[in-house]
């Protein structure tokens, strides 16, 4: 039997949204949204590298994701390792700094479109794709983790409304009155790479809600 995939939460700080980073098999991720009020999830995109989690954010209002990964093949002018910004749960860049080194990278919202780099707001980003609709200032991009409040789970933690939700063995859990409910079973997925729509394409600062 397969090991269970892994998964880890990035919950959004003023709306019921999630970023949920699905790892598996080997070294491909998903990329999920999860509606904590409705308990829908949406499914974006597979990558296939690896996507530092700890590194990654959704902004406050659940529309967009800072990602840091590593991947394969590159194209002239891109590296290896690279910092972005897309439209949750697509990993469509952008904006992006290329880095060439699996050190530093990522950030964290500190408001809905003004971000804080790992690397600082010298960071060079990529001609192709620059951070227009979006106010880089300098602070502190802290690291994503697990709160610890399950024992056993590999990912707890509370949405933006201080409920109890936490990943294990491949699956999401709701905690209310001391019982457990599961969400969703994620370990039979595949990878399925497609497309992203759109409205995932589009530059920040359009209308960003529109795929409702």
């Amino acid at each position: 039997m397969a090991p269970p995939c892994r998964l880890f939460v990035i919950p959004a700080r003023d709306v019921p949204v999630a970023a949920v980073i699905r790892r598996g098999p080997s070294r491909w991720y998903q990329v999920i949204r999860w509606d904590t009020r409705r308990d829908e999830l949406t499914d974006g995109a597979w990558f296939k590298g690896r996507i530092y989690e700890e590194r990654c954010d959704v902004s406050p209002d659940g529309e967009l994701f800072v990602y840091f990964c590593h991947g394969g093949a590159t194209r002239p002018g891109y590296k290896d390792s690279w910092t972005a910004v897309s439209r949750l749960p697509w990993l469509s860049a952008l904006a992006l700094w290329p880095a060439g080194t699996t050190y530093g990278g990522g950030g964290r919202f500190v408001d809905r479109r003004k971000l804080v780099l790992r690397n600082g707001t010298g960071d060079r980003p990529h001609p192709d794709h620059l951070p227009h609709g979006l106010d880089l200032v300098d602070g502190k991009a802290g690291r994503h983790g697990s709160r610890q409040v399950v024992d056993g789970a590999d990912w707890s933690g509370y949405d933006c409304n201080r409920r109890l939700i936490f990943a294990q063995a491949g699956k999401l859990y709701r905690r209310s009155n001391g019982r457990d409910r599961e969400i969703i079973d994620l370990n039979d997925r595949v990878p399925d790479p497609v497309a992203a729509p759109d409205w995932a394409t589009r530059p920040i600062g359009g209308r960003e809600r529109s795929r409702r």
